[in-house]
Order: C-alpha cells, then sequence, then structure tokens
C-alpha cells in the first residue's frame, strides 16, 4: 500500500496535508451555513458555488495523492467543477450588480470593452460593444458552454481510457489527449473572456462589494489549478523532475500538483472565509442616483 512505502517524514507530510483537506472542508461547511442564513435566497446557490472551489480542488488533491491510480478522474472532477464556478462567478457580478435588469438600466448608454484578456488583450483596436439584452446574452452563453461541455469531455476522455485509446501523457499528434486537451484549452480562452469583459465593466460600480479581491481569488484558483498543473506535467514528461523508483517522472509530478495544490486551496479557502463573510453596502438603485445628481447641480 501506499502508506506502508512512506518513511517517517513522507506519513507526517500526508498526515498534515489531509489534515489542511480536513480543516479547509470544515470551514467551507461553516461559510456555507453562514452563507445560508445570512444572504438573500437568490445569490445563496452562487456564492457556496464559489466558495465550494477551493475545498473542492483541495479534496480531489487530496484523494489524488493517497490513491495514485485515481488521478486522472480527480484532476478531471475538479476541471469540471472549476468549469461550473467560471459560470458562476459571472453570475454573481451580475447578480450583484441588482440583476439583469438594473445592470441594463445602470449601463443603458454604456459599451462593454472587448479588447480584454486572455483573448484579446492586445486587439486594442477592436471596436466597443454595446450593452444590450443580447449581448449579455452571449457573454452568459460563452460561460455556460465550457460549464456544459467540460463535463462532456470529462465523460469522453474516461470512456476512451477504459478502452485504451486515451493516454493522459501522450501528446503524439495522433494521440486522443493531444486532440482533447487542446479543443479543452480554446474552451477555456472562450469561457474566461466574458469574465473579463464584464469585470473591466463592473468593477467601479461593485468596488463596495470588495470585487476586485474577489476576482484575484478567482484568477489565484485558476492560475493554480491550470497553468500550475500544466507546468509540472511538462518538466516530468521532460523528464526535468527526475524519477524517484518507485515513483517515475509522471508519478512524482502528479504528486508535486497535488501536494501544492492542497495547501494553496487551504490557504485561498481561509482567505476567501475573510473576503465573503464581510457585510457590504447595498447599492443604490440608478434612478436615485440620476436623481440625487441633478439636486446636486440644481442645489448652487
Amino acid at each position: 500500500s501506499l502508506s506502508a512505502g512512506l518513511d517517517l517524514p513522507g506519513r507526517f507530510l500526508f498526515a498534515i496535508l489531509t489534515l489542511m483537506t480536513l480543516v479547509a472542508n470544515l470551514v467551507f461547511i461553516e461559510e456555507a451555513v453562514y452563507i445560508y442564513r445570512k444572504i438573500p435566497s437568490s445569490k445563496r446557490s452562487i456564492l457556496i458555488w464559489i466558495n465550494a472551489a477551493a475545498p473542492v480542488i483541495a479534496t480531489t488533491s487530496c484523494i489524488g495523492m493517497w490513491i495514485p491510480r485515481s488521478t486522472m478522474f480527480t484532476d478531471f472532477t475538479a476541471a469540471a467543477f472549476f468549469a461550473i464556478v467560471i459560470h458562476k462567478f459571472l453570475m454573481m457580478m451580475i447578480k450583484e450588480c441588482g440583476g439583469q435588469k438594473l445592470l441594463l438600466s445602470r449601463f443603458e448608454n454604456g459599451h462593454f470593452k472587448i479588447s480584454t484578456g486572455p483573448c484579446c488583450c492586445c486587439c486594442l483596436c477592436l471596436p466597443r460593444v454595446r450593452i444590450t439584452r443580447r449581448t449579455l446574452f452571449w457573454l452568459k452563453l460563452g460561460t455556460f458552454q465550457f460549464a456544459f461541455l467540460r463535463p462532456v469531455f470529462m465523460f469522453l476522455s474516461i470512456v476512451l481510457w477504459t478502452n485504451g485509446n486515451y493516454t493522459l501523457y501522450n501528446l503524439s499528434p495522433k494521440g486522443a489527449a493531444t486532440w482533447i486537451s487542446c479543443l479543452v484549452g480554446v474552451l477555456t480562452l472562450i469561457a474566461l473572456w466574458p469574465v473579463g469583459i464584464m469585470f473591466q465593466q463592473v468593477r467601479t460600480l461593485l468596488i463596495c462589494k470588495k470585487i476586485t479581491p474577489k476576482f484575484a481569488l478567482y484568477q489565484f484558483i485558476l492560475i493554480l489549478n491550470h497553468l500550475q498543473a500544466a507546468i509540472i506535467n511538462i518538466l516530468a514528461m521532460q523528464r526535468i523532475i527526475p524519477c524517484a523508483p518507485p515513483l517515475s517522472s509522471s508519478a512524482r509530478g502528479a504528486y508535486m500538483t497535488q501536494q501544492l495544490l492542497i495547501m494553496e486551496m487551504f490557504l485561498i479557502t481561509l482567505i476567501s472565509r475573510v473576503v465573503y463573510r464581510r457585510r457590504y453596502d447595498d447599492l443604490e438603485p440608478p434612478e436615485y442616483t440620476a436623481e440625487e445628481a441633478r439636486d446636486n447641480k440644481e442645489t448652487p
């Protein structure tokens, strides 16, 4: 078994990381109870989904650490869950503005800046797009497609893997893993683009809701769960991370990724509890803001 092959420092490390995962889940459960009791019903499920991202990734990493053969399943599960969280984060920004109707009334003459990351941050010549019900629909569709298609590709990968046609570390041009990974990468970029566009539009309006720290936490989870894992996997496949019998280079890379993610998600869970637990001022309705502006002009 895995525990039998570990020395004393290894067992101590595994115990500490498992304790971190347990604490992260307990903190999340306490936060979910608080959200359920104190937050309006229209925002409850969205906030619980977003706060669950870090504990779920920590849990899947912990399972993959203890049961190495489950690594592909745990990685896919974490990726599929975070795909849904990306869509939920976009919906949260819309909800924090008062919903779609109030958002459209606040920005009825406004325009979305679409020259933003990760797709078009260098394309400064792109025109601004008017904020309408249709453009909001396309933004929501951009994140929803990933929340829907990522689990579909996860299921397809597992089916191909059971048939012997999918190997996680086989990145040859003829391998199914290469094509599925490239397609998922494109869908990921398409999903992240609407979130960046919406954040650029509402970050000033939602400064009282501390939207910037929330967006930063979301970005940290994204970078650590995807980019960090991809870099370590590439280093392992190139044998830059050496093998240490009985572990191969790819197995050591997977262990490093899982152990780093547990520690990082533990910290993000604690920070998320602080950021999302604060009480925020409600936004003033747009009609009141307009009347107040007129009164201020007439007063002098």
